[in-house]
C-alpha cells in the first residue's frame, strides 16, 4: 500500500500542474468549495501543507488565524505556492516518519498525522481544477489510501462542521471510482 510520504510527495506535484495552470484572474473565482474563491482553497491547503512541514520537522503545528484562508496566501499565488512546495519537498527528506507526537486523537506518528495533508492535495486540486475545466486525476492508491485510513474513525469525527469532510453526497449511478471517491468526500463529482 502506498505510504502518506509518498502521497504527499506525489500530491505536491499534482496540486503544483493545476496551480501552474491557473490563470492570474481565475484565482478570484468560485471554487469547488462552498463560499470559497481558488485562492481561499489555496490558503487553505498551504496552512495543511505547513502543518505538514512543521510535522515532518517533528514540530506540534499551529492553525493560522484569518478571516478567509485566501488572505493567508502572500504575493503571487504561483509564487506562494512555489515556496511552500520547496519546503514541504526538503522537509521530507531525512524526517523521522516514525516520531510519535501527542494529538486530539492521542499519539500518533509523523507518517499517520501526514496523512491529512497528503490527501488534501489531491482534493483541493481538484476543488481548483474542477470549476476551471483542469483535468485532476484522483489515483486508485489515493482512494484506498483515504477508505484505510479514513473508515476507522467515528462519522462524527470525519464529517460536519468540524471535520475533514462534509456530509457524503450519492454518487451518478455511473460514476467512476474517482466519482465514487469525490462523492464520499462531500461533493458534487460532476
Amino acid at each position: 500500500m502506498t505510504s502518506s510520504e509518498q502521497l504527499f510527495v506525489s500530491g505536491l506535484d499534482v496540486f503544483s500542474s493545476v496551480v501552474d495552470a491557473v490563470g492570474v484572474d481565475d484565482w478570484n473565482k468560485p471554487s469547488a468549495c462552498a463560499g470559497w474563491t481558488n485562492l481561499d482553497v489555496l490558503g487553505h491547503l498551504g496552512s495543511s501543507v505547513d502543518m505538514g512541514i512543521k510535522l515532518l520537522s517533528g514540530e506540534q503545528p499551529s492553525f493560522p488565524d484569518a478571516a478567509t484562508p485566501g488572505e493567508l496566501v502572500v504575493g503571487r499565488p504561483s509564487d506562494y505556492w512555489a515556496g511552500l512546495a520547496l519546503a514541504a519537498r526538503a522537509a521530507v527528506e531525512g524526517a523521522d516518519l516514525d516520531l510519535v507526537m501527542d494529538t486530539p486523537m492521542g499519539k500518533r506518528t509523523v507518517r499517520d498525522r501526514l496523512a491529512f495533508p497528503a490527501m488534501d492535495l489531491y482534493i483541493h486540486a481538484w476543488d481548483i481544477g474542477h470549476g476551471l475545466g483542469i483535468d485532476v486525476v484522483l489515483p486508485d492508491d489515493l482512494i484506498e489510501f483515504s477508505h484505510d485510513y479514513i473508515d476507522p474513525f467515528p462519522k462524527d469525527m470525519v464529517r460536519g462542521e468540524n471535520g475533514a469532510f462534509g456530509p457524503e453526497l450519492d454518487p451518478p449511478a455511473d460514476a467512476t471510482a474517482a466519482e465514487r471517491y469525490l462523492a464520499w468526500t462531500g461533493r458534487a463529482p460532476r
